[in-house]
């Protein structure tokens, strides 16, 4: 098969059927559908694979809670998943179920080839399991009298049961050095450097060959040849991916293997999907996915969500909340709910998700900078509603454009979208600037009527250019800003060479009506909770309790616990990039990174006392887990820490020597 035939394959996780769609899953799903548009953009074949996972022991569980048969829980729950996809306009090109024939078919052959390898081994496994989280636990990790896990991580607390039972092994053990240089050699191959590094460590503490069976029959895949046993389910589901390929029957099976990238959340990462998967490929014989991606939880009140805290809330309530606070339509509504949930995921730690935050994204990123600056072009009525062509494209406006593009395609390499969009962001800050600066309607009074034609012309082109940056993320509200600028064929698949150029925008096309698609919402009014809007719920169903979903900041004292004050992250970060805020003789808007190559954005009072150019490169001290505020309209991701001079002036701190953007301040 040629390589150009090659598909560019994306993949979530295939989700547990025991619960709904939630604002979770919806992020790791949306994150995939918008790099699949990105990748469309750019000319190529993208193929994007979500679904559900059904064979898990605490499905039968759940189905037995609620007095139904396995297959027809699964097939009803899994519905909810494909509804929930659809209404958040995802386009995936498939949706894979674990309970599909040929899921089984693939599975069996993979164990029959690990088998014969002698890869798979008959052995008799006594430990800990726990049904919630589908994994086994060492004796180490485990309170033996609670019967609970203790080990850090994502399944501390979780219940466990003690198992003994004749079974079969993955010799997981033998690839653990082969695993580690492969990481070692391909530095890219785990993302973010964060999550590479805790694979790295769990892989130097030894890796233990694997309990692969599970006692069990009527759900499941059965081992060919031993009644009574199925497949453990989380080598089940890693197949999934493999399976969609359709390999080993199919000829074309490399169209699509290996995947592009595997996105999910960190809980699954480490052991699972950078371990055990990457190890079970290697046995095959099977080339490695060329990306895994982690991203971090979202929390609420600090906490991650959990079913014992109360679930996530489901898009659709959100949705609601958000259409029923705005006024605006139901699909611009689901754009904003996509906007935030990619804007402000975090890879290296996890995210406050708060109602608050949503407010302020709609109104401060979309009504006042993004809605607005269209409208303000639009409705001027002096350039007669055609797009007039410019003498000159304005140089600074194009460097800042070029920067963008730049920014937000390095960014999209490591799949952080938050870092993409503040490089689409600082375009749409550049263009209000640029037509507040340049006045046409002074210009149009002056008669200087080229003049009109090239602030006009440059304006509409920076509202077009970020309007593709931001596509992948809001597609239908940025197709509804492009037909108002009157642009039919935009975003079309292959269009990013051309159209990531700043000019690419046609002189003398009609423009359509100015719209506002995003009215800002009144911040005065109470917060409410949100409302279902999906079907009636039925037996199997919870609705998710959203009551604990911050509206506002907590009251705080002016003295603090030390374990309040553990709470608060000071890392060292490097200063990128640093400008003046129009109309804030005080601030300055800072770019500073973190993390590997994660940036933040950072509003500083210090602009009377330090000069922008002065700043960049310079080491400073941030408060990195501060939830972010909005100050004269921009938005600031932290706090850095400074001292006041005897003129009242700050005083910047920073560490005494260079060490790595990221470090603890302890």
């Amino acid at each position: 098969m040629s390589r150009s035939n090659k598909r560019y394959y994306i993949t979530t996780p295939i989700y547990y059927v025991n619960g709904s769609p939630h604002i979770g899953t919806a992020t790791t799903t949306v994150l995939a559908d918008a790099t699949k548009r990105y990748h469309l953009l750019r000319g190529e074949d993208a193929f994007f694979l979500t679904g559900t996972d059904e064979n898990a022991r605490k499905v039968l569980d759940a189905a037995a809670k609620v007095g139904m048969e396995p297959q027809a829980f699964v097939d009803e729950v899994s519905q909810r998943f494909v509804r929930a996809w659809q209404f958040l306009g995802c386009d995936n090109d498939a949706f894979f179920r674990t309970s599909d024939d040929r899921h089984f078919r693939c599975v069996q052959e993979v164990w029959r080839r690990l088998w014969e390898k002698g890869d798979i081994y008959k052995g008799e496994y006594e430990g800990w399991y726990s049904v919630s989280e589908e994994t086994f636990f060492r004796d180490t990790d485990v309170d033996a009298e609670r019967k609970v896990v203790t080990a850090e991580g994502p399944s501390k607390g979780a219940v466990v049961e003690r198992v003994k039972e004749e079974s079969f092994f993955f010799r997981l053990s033998a690839y653990g050095e082969p695993l580690r240089q492969y990481i070692l050699d391909n530095p890219d191959f785990l993302i973010p450097e964060t999550r590479k590094n805790e694979v790295l460590a769990f892989i130097d503490q030894g890796l233990r060959d694997l309990n692969i069976t599970q006692s069990r029959t009527g759900w499941g895949i059965p081992i060919p040849g031993v009644p009574g046993k199925v497949v453990y389910v989380w080598f089940d589901a890693l197949i999934n991916y493999l399976t969609e390929s359709g390999w080993p029957d199919d000829p074309n099976w490399e169209t699509l293997w290996p995947a592009d990238v595997h996105l999910m959340g960190k809980e699954i990462y480490t052991r699972f999907h950078a371990t055990l998967w990457p190890a079970t490929l290697m046995a095959l014989g099977l080339p490695l996915p060329r990306h895994v991606v982690g991203h971090g939880w979202w929390l609420v009140g600090g906490e991650k969500m959990s079913k014992s805290r109360g679930p996530m809330p489901e898009p659709q309530e959100v949705v609601a909340f958000l259409h029923g606070r705005s006024g605006a339509a139901e699909p611009i509504c689901i754009d904003a709910l996509r906007y935030y949930l990619l804007r402000d995921i975090r890879f290296t730690d996890d995210a406050e998700f708060s109602l608050d935050m949503l407010v302020t994204r709609f109104n401060s990123d979309l009504a006042n900078d993004l809605g607005n600056v269209l409208n303000r072009i639009l409705r001027a009525g002096f350039f007669e509603g055609v797009i007039p062509e410019a003498r000159v494209l304005d140089s600074e406006l194009k460097a800042t454009a070029d920067r963008a593009v730049a920014d937000y395609e390095k960014a999209l390499e490591r799949f952080d979208w938050g870092s993409a969009l503040q490089s689409a962001w600082s375009l749409v800050s550049a263009v209000n600037l640029y037509f507040q600066e340049q006045a046409p309607w002074n210009l149009a009074k002056n008669g200087d009527t080229a003049g009109v034609r090239d602030a006009v012309y440059n304006a509409l082109e920076g509202v077009r250019l970020a309007c593709l940056l931001i596509h992948p993320v809001m597609p239908q509200a940025t197709r509804a800003m492009a037909s108002q600028l009157g642009l039919t064929d935009f975003a079309e698949r292959g269009s990013w060479a051309q159209g990531s150029r700043f000019g690419a925008l046609v002189p003398g096309t009609a423009t359509g009506e100015a719209t506002p698609l995003f009215p800002r919402i009144e911040v005065k009014k109470p917060v409410p909770e949100p409302k279902p809007t999906r079907e009636t719920k039925t037996k199997t169903e919870a609705k998710p309790d959203v009551s604990n979903i911050p509206t506002a900041e907590p009251e705080g004292g002016e003295q603090i616990t030390i374990d309040e004050f553990a709470r608060v992250q000071f890392k060292v970060a490097e200063i990128v990039a640093a400008e003046r805020i129009e109309g804030a003789k005080k601030l300055l808007k800072l770019q500073v990174r973190l993390d590997g190559d994660e940036t933040r954005q950072i509003v500083s009072g210090i602009a009377d006392a330090y000069a922008p150019e002065a700043l960049v490169g310079k080491q400073i001290v941030v408060v990195a887990n501060l939830k972010p505020a909005v100050l004269r309209g921009v938005e600031s991701q932290g706090m850095l820490l400074a001292a006041t001079d005897a003129e009242g002036r700050a005083v910047l701190l920073h560490p005494d020597k260079v060490v790595a953007p990221g470090s603890k301040v302890k």
